[in-house]
């Protein structure tokens, strides 16, 4: 009986090894081991990526649809001036409000008001994201004012801050500074907090303080999450900044279009509407521009999120 048990069980093996191939008497690998338990996921192909000229005409495509959708509406008749003016009217209000010089000085005073508040608000976030991430004491004093500070709509600040400030510029700028803080603080909070421990404490070993520490170790591992807060910052800027030019301005894109909205003038309106969009793609690309720059490392698809 164990002499049968025997034979059966060489011949068992005889075929596992005719049925791996060539080779298979080499010990297979652990990963290899784990794949054919089923225990590891195959690797995924990586998709080829296309060339650079075809991405960006696919890129193209849809703000070309969108703009030649408009057109042959205002040329049927199905949008009237009254309504939205044709593709060529706004092109001659952007030559008209350039010409005069109040498109320049307009975007000149929007930008400035952007840029403080981003500065201030985004400086903060980052300050404190630091300050509760790293260090427990700040986490226990500050995190859980800002996080019911960070639930309260930014809008809802701007009858207190005419209150506080008046009809004036600061009042714009802190109200754009409030909206940008709140993505830098989650973000530079969270990564921080997921820097590696063990590399800190080695640190910590080698005499280094904790600011060096924050400096040398914490910042530079947390650059991805402060780039993903810095691009949502710098869009809540642009969306914060609408709504500040609200507040009874008498300079800025937001005058414009007060203005344009006085003496219904569609094309103005879809003027100042267009800039702020282009502000906001603007800026998103400043951010990609700054994650090669600082990031070279990471993958192109890891940087801008292509493919999500």
């Amino acid at each position: 009986m164990t002499g049968a048990a025997g034979a059966v069980a060489a011949q068992a093996g005889a075929g596992r090894t005719a049925a791996a191939g060539p080779g298979a008497g080499a010990p297979a690998s652990a990963t290899e081991q784990a794949r054919a338990a089923g225990l590891v996921a195959p690797r995924a192909r990586t998709a080829a990526a296309r060339p650079r000229g075809v991405s960006l005409a696919l890129r193209t495509l849809g703000p070309l649809a969108l703009l030649a959708a408009w057109q042959l509406s205002a040329a049927t008749g199905a949008l009237t001036p009254d309504v939205l003016a044709s593709p060529g009217q706004v092109l001659q209000a952007v030559r008209e409000l350039w010409g005069n010089g109040q498109l320049a000085d307009a975007l000149s005073t929007s930008l400035t008001r952007a840029a403080l508040g981003l500065l201030f608000g985004a400086g903060a976030g980052l300050v404190l994201g630091v300050v509760t991430g790293f260090f427990r004491l700040g986490e226990e004093l500050l995190d859980s004012a800002v996080q019911v500070l960070r639930t309260v709509p930014f809008l809802a600040l701007v009858p207190l801050f005419m209150v506080w400030f008046g009809i004036t510029e600061t009042a714009k700028i802190a109200l754009i500074g409030v909206a940008t803080s709140f993505p830098m603080y989650v973000s530079a909070s969270g990564g921080v907090r997921n820097t590696d421990r063990k590399l800190v404490e080695a640190m910590r070993s080698f005499g280094l303080s904790r600011w060096a520490i924050v400096r040398e170790v914490v910042l530079p591992g947390a650059l991805p999450a402060l780039l993903s807060g810095l691009r949502l910052s710098m869009t809540l800027s642009v969306i914060a900044l609408i709504a500040a030019e609200e507040i009874n301005s008498t300079e800025g894109i937001g005058y414009l279009m007060a203005q344009a909205q006085n003496f219904s003038r569609t094309d103005v309106l879809a003027v100042c509407i267009l800039i702020y969009g282009l502000l906001g793609l603007a800026a998103d690309g400043a951010v990609r521009v700054l994650e090669r720059a600082l990031m070279p490392w990471r993958p192109a698809r890891a940087r801008t999120g292509a493919g999500r």
